[in-house]
């Protein structure tokens, strides 16, 4: 574990486990590099070299005042690359995190990537439009961010029990699980917070889908409410060449605590089908 300067007012905080072909992970909104563990030691325990770190505002990373748009948080994405030497790498990213991916891909060419994984992604497009009707209304993110600077931690409570899915049975999580995550979500700066929001409600990824050039899994659950499956991982599917869409019937968004045996399961079968020639 250790510290890398991205720029004169950002460090990020990156955990670097195991060794082998590198797999670097990219978080959620309002988390930490943290809520990829349970994956991160059993990719690094079948042969791989995991690489996560808490996104700029988050976790322990720096807080600077700006730099919350996607551009800048890709470019944070290269230089963790870069800085780790990673080749022949698989991306994976959770929620906002599949949004470095995709920009990633057409930024930077996909340079030094062999294959990407989209989870709970937000990408290509979460908000409402005429030419994009299965987004999210405009007034619902309006309403979140009001609530936010409201009372942040009273936001925190409602929203990760939807995260979760914790009205359907199936999907139940313990409390210190939800203690956990909320406590986390605090960890992070509230203008990140406000800033990363906007960042992942507004911006459109579907221009970037065509730079997809690699294999590319996709895992979404049918019953996600916090990033429709309609809006997201099925246009994506149809979008991407080389796009493998598995869906997770009546699973919610946080698949990484609810479905975390067979998330972990499909992600290293995923992994173990890249063969360098």
């Amino acid at each position: 574990m250790s510290y890398l300067k991205v720029d004169a007012h950002t460090r990020l905080y990156v955990k670097d486990w195991g060794s082998g072909r590198p797999v670097i992970l990219l978080h959620g909104w309002p988390l930490s590099a943290d809520s990829w563990d349970d994956q991160a030691m059993a990719i690094a325990d079948a042969g791989f070299r995991v690489i996560a770190y808490d996104r700029r505002g988050f976790g322990r990373s720096d807080q600077p005042w700006d730099g919350y748009n996607y551009d800048t948080l890709t470019d944070d994405l290269a230089a963790v690359i870069e800085h780790t030497n990673a080749q022949d790498a698989t991306l994976v990213g959770f929620s906002m995190g599949g949004g470095e991916v995709a920009r990633y891909m057409s930024r930077y060419k996909g340079k030094n990537v062999v294959q990407a994984a989209l989870i709970s992604s937000i990408v290509p497009y979460m908000l409402k439009t005429a030419d994009n009707p299965h987004g999210v209304d405009k007034a619902n993110f309006e309403q979140m961010t009001a609530s936010m600077k409201k009372d942040r931690a009273h936001f925190f409570e409602d929203f990760f029990k939807t995260f979760f899915g914790v009205d359907l049975q199936a999907n139940r999580v313990s409390d210190e699980v939800l203690d956990w995550v909320r406590a986390t979500a605090m960890q992070a700066s509230l203008k990140a917070t406000l800033d990363c929001a906007q960042a992942f409600a507004t911006t459109d990824f579907r221009q970037d889908l065509a730079a997809f050039s690699v294999p590319t899994l996709i895992i979404h659950g049918t019953s996600d409410k916090t990033v429709p499956i309609e809006a997201t991982a099925r246009p994506a599917a149809k979008a991407i060449l080389h796009a493998q869409l598995i869906e997770y019937d009546g699973a919610p968004h946080g698949l990484f605590v609810t479905h975390k045996e067979r998330l972990t399961q499909d992600l290293l079968v995923f992994l173990g089908a890249y063969n360098k020639t």
